[in-house]
């Protein structure tokens, strides 16, 4: 077994050939985040993630470049390590199977098992897919296509050397059997399980000619043979420990804590590397963990269709973090996913930009207003059933989220997150401490909501730090704790009643722009000076007058065609911010179900900010948009009053924003 205090994460090392895409960000981002979530618990982490650089597909590239293979691997080598840096991957070490003393081990390993008589020569004929650089059986070959890639396989018949895998059948099946985390998730073990008792294990082809391929480690045994890319690829795992750190430390870090591998790869690790380490004598990792696939709006990633998702350009898009959120907040870990453009934007309005972002605004905000820039003592209690679901909640926390780690529940992790914030909101449009603010005789109370959130942001920015630590970073430093992420975390940041009064808040920019989307059919109005002042009172969203009309004149009739016209829906309140240099206007972010739009209001001398957020309110949807103060309005949010605002339009009953006023 590993010492309990060391922590060994591994990628599987993708193929140079490849191009990244996001299959190769999900593997090494879900690696990255159990590695720093382990750092800040104090354990010795060992972060391993590389590359696979021999094969035939690299040599028939190198050659059809005109290229040495080892120059050719030299330049398709940073396409990975930049990614990584882009992505903010912490890995302790890159290992390529083209370092010399990688393949001073394979070659070692090798002779130890050509000694051990576990490899023996021997002729073969099968099916061969040179995409895949494996052999094929006869009946796993349909219609002369390779059953992995789809491509023509040929038929090849060879003297090549095997490792007697065969043996150690029921060996593994039994120690499978007794190790239930060895094999996660509990589905993809019953599959090896399967496999295992569905068919004799054969013996693993492990070597090429040189005839054929020549970009490969030679065998120690025999110089006409170079190792088959697997026997070669999976041993990484164990030589990176022996030259990649300051000092030789396979005893210090192996049997490794967890090889995240894709479910293609999946048998490649349960049986070739798990029978190859019962062949050599050393221990089994502790587990495997197969993760699923990622398709495209439904669609398997191709090429061919153009749909492949560059992580480089999400990152452009969306930076790092988001997209990092993305990946774990969508689908379980181990499961299928659906990539979508519209989910990853929906996603990061909703809970990171209206999430996270904003409840760290609000807070800041208040902090600032009502507390001059420090963050207070608590009082008396403001809503005492809130205040207990928050503390219960925080208490528990960072327990939860160990158990998660430690069954790589990420997904399940980051609802425990964001249920924090959810909490947080409400407490806060309850305990309105923008009313407390104005008595007082609540300042007490309005103290204990300052302080009560102030802390729960604390907690936010080490538990988010693992999924987002640029944004963990930037929320510590404007919360004024500037944790340093760097080393283990003192558990007093994890404890709720840790104080944090006396702490000056440095409110900074928000953590997650909004990604807007302009309504079909809609142009926005050009930026000018004309466009800059309102059009009309309407476009001005100004309020509707409820009071009684003037005597003077009638009021100018319309039919019932005209009135149609008119789009009214319901709207729930995302966000409010007050326009800068204006008293009475808010810039609000609206949903409509399908739909979100920015709306500028005249209703700031009524309604301060915070109070408005979740509320569902009625506006004018159809209304060309029209520019205030500099700012674009995309509809008119409906109010009662003449000179003043006297409350906004509402309904009785709660219904789905988007919904038709009639």
């Amino acid at each position: 077994m590993a010492d309990p205090k060391t922590f060994y994460i591994t990628t599987p090392i993708y193929y140079v050939n490849d191009v990244p895409h996001i299959g190769h960000a999900y593997t090494t981002v879900a690696a990255d985040v159990l590695a720093r979530y382990w750092r800040l618990r104090g354990r010795d982490v060992f972060f391993l993630t590389g590359l696979d650089e021999h094969g035939q597909k690299v040599q028939q590239a190198a050659a059809k470049a005109g290229i040495d293979p080892q120059a050719h691997c030299d330049k398709l080598a940073p396409q990975f390590q930049d990614l990584w840096k882009r992505l903010n991957i912490s890995n302790d070490a890159f290992i390529r199977t083209t370092d010399a003393p990688h393949k001073n081990v394979v070659q070692r390993y090798l002779q130890e098992l050509f000694d051990k008589q576990l490899i023996y020569k021997d002729s073969y004929t099968g099916w061969y897919c040179t995409f895949d650089e494996r052999f094929w059986t006869e009946k796993d070959v349909d219609n002369g296509l390779c059953p992995d890639c789809k491509r023509p396989v040929e038929q090849l018949s060879e003297h090549n050397y095997f490792f007697k895998m065969g043996q150690y059948q029921d060996r593994l099946i039994e120690y499978i059997k007794t190790h239930d985390h060895f094999i996660r998730p509990e589905s993809r073990r019953n599959e090896v399980l399967g496999f295992l008792h569905s068919q004799k294990l054969g013996d693993l082809s492990i070597s090429r000619p040189k005839s054929r391929l020549s970009w490969g480690i030679e065998l120690p045994f025999d110089k006409d043979y170079v190792t088959y890319v697997w026997f070669d690829a999976l041993v990484n795992y164990v030589s990176a420990l022996d030259y990649l750190l300051p000092a030789p430390s396979r005893g210090r870090y192996w049997p490794a804590s967890v090889h995240l591998v894709g479910k293609d790869i999946l048998t490649t690790h349960a049986v070739y590397w798990s029978t190859m380490l019962m062949a050599l004598d050393l221990p089994l990792p502790e587990m495997i963990f197969a993760h699923g696939w990622w398709t495209v709006d439904g669609e398997k990633m191709s090429k061919s269709r153009g749909n492949v998702v560059d992580p480089n350009q999400m990152v452009d898009e969306f930076g790092a973090d988001a997209f990092r959120y993305f990946l774990f907040r969508e689908v379980p870990f181990g499961q299928d996913g659906d990539f979508s453009r519209a989910a990853l934007v929906a996603s990061i309005n909703s809970d990171l930009a209206n999430g996270i972002g904003n409840l760290l605004s609000r807070i800041l905000t208040m902090i600032d207003r009502f507390a001059h820039g420090i963050i207070p003592e608590s009082g008396d209690p403001a809503v005492p059933a809130l205040e207990a679901a928050i503390a219960q909640t925080a208490q528990s926390l960072p327990h939860r989220l160990q158990d998660g780690f430690a069954a790589l529940a990420f997904r399940e992790n980051l609802q425990l997150i964001v249920s924090l914030v959810s909490l947080c909101d409400e407490y806060i449009d309850k305990a309105a401490p923008w009313q407390l603010a104005k008595s007082p005789a609540n300042q007490s109370r309005l103290r204990t909501v300052l302080n009560v959130t102030a802390r729960a942001l604390r907690l936010l920015s080490v538990s988010i730090y693992p999924y987002m630590p640029r944004t963990a970073v930037q929320l510590s430093q404007q919360l004024g704790t500037a944790v340093d992420f760097s080393q283990p975390l003192p558990s007093s940041l994890y404890e709720w009643n840790a104080p944090m009064a006396g702490t000056r808040v440095h409110k900074g920019p928000g953590l997650f722009p909004r990604i807007e989307s302009k309504p079909q059919g809609v142009k926005p109005v050009d930026e000018s000076p004309a466009s800059s002042q309102p059009a009309s009172p309407a476009s001005a969203a100004a309020p509707l007058a409820s009071g009684p009309a003037p005597q003077t004149a009638p009021a100018a009739q319309i039919t019932i065609d005209e009135f149609m016209k008119v789009q009214l829906k319901t709207a729930k309140v995302l966000t409010a911010e007050r326009v800068p240099k204006s008293e009475k206007l808010l810039k609000l972010q609206v949903s409509l179900g399908a739909e979100q739009r920015q709306i500028v209001a005249g209703i700031g001398k009524k309604y301060e900010p915070e109070s408005l957020v979740g509320k569902t309110i009625i506006i004018v949807a159809n209304l060309k948009p029209a520019k205030l103060m500099g700012i674009e309005s995309q509809g008119m949010v409906l109010a009662a009053g003449d000179a003043d605002v006297r409350g906004l339009a509402t309904i009785l009953e709660e219904v789905d924003p988007g919904t038709k006023v009639k």
